[in-house]
């Protein structure tokens, strides 16, 4: 069996043990077409990108043929890219401000399409990091939905690589709890089972399906 789907399994049945279910979103970005397609050919059909470029590159044919598949923005993005991330991408979970809300929302209008969102909220409050604060993270919600009807269904996390990432996953949870809201975005390839068990649905793994990347 080829390496990158026996790392997919081996993640999926970790994960089944500890009876959690989320959905795995296969990071990716920086991967040609060629390393992935062992995963499309195992019948996997939800993959991340961080940069609306190279996803238009790699995934726009396929995106017509592959029935099924479900492409996710996990990176930043800039408000002028809206169009095209909204035309490309299923999900986008990099929320952060009014501003790139009301261009998506134009953008919806503009193709006659509707796309899921998350909020990302800035956990640890790093200078270096996007996302709202928590405080904020109510005040951006009303906006999303009730001023540009955009379809939030959740709040997003990247903590602070040098801290244990458990209290800010359950203090996330918390939140998207109290908001009401139904999914929750956090984990990532080294710390997708303490996400899982504090409640995400989607976690986004990378390194750990795909192996190291030569260019971050």
């Amino acid at each position: 069996m080829n390496n990158i789907v026996q790392n997919f399994l081996n993640i999926r049945d970790e994960l089944t043990n500890s009876n959690l279910n989320p959905t795995v979103i296969a990071v990716s970005k920086t991967f040609p077409l060629g390393h992935i397609k062992p995963l499309i050919d195992h019948g996997h059909r939800v993959f991340g990108e961080n940069k609306v470029q190279e996803a238009k590159q790699k995934w726009s044919e396929l995106k017509d043929s592959l029935k099924g598949l479900e492409l996710h923005l996990i990176g930043g993005l800039q408000s002028n890219k809206s169009k095209e991330a909204v035309q490309l991408f299923d999900y986008i979970h990099s929320v952060d401000s009014m501003k790139l809300a009301s261009e998506l929302s134009k953008a919806e209008a503009k193709l006659s399409v509707k796309r899921k969102y998350f909020i990302q909220v800035n956990v640890g409050m790093e200078e270096q990091k996007s996302g709202v604060s928590k405080k904020e993270v109510e005040n951006l919600l009303k906006y999303c939905v009730n001023e540009k009807n955009l379809n939030v269904i959740g709040l997003m996390c990247i903590p602070p690589f040098d801290q244990d990432p458990t209290p800010h996953f359950n203090h996330l949870n918390e939140l998207n709890n109290h908001l009401g809201l139904k999914f929750i975005s956090m984990g990532m390839s080294d710390d997708y089972m303490s996400a899982g068990k504090c409640g995400s649905t989607h976690v986004r793994i990378g390194s750990k399906i795909f192996g190291s990347r030569s260019n971050q």
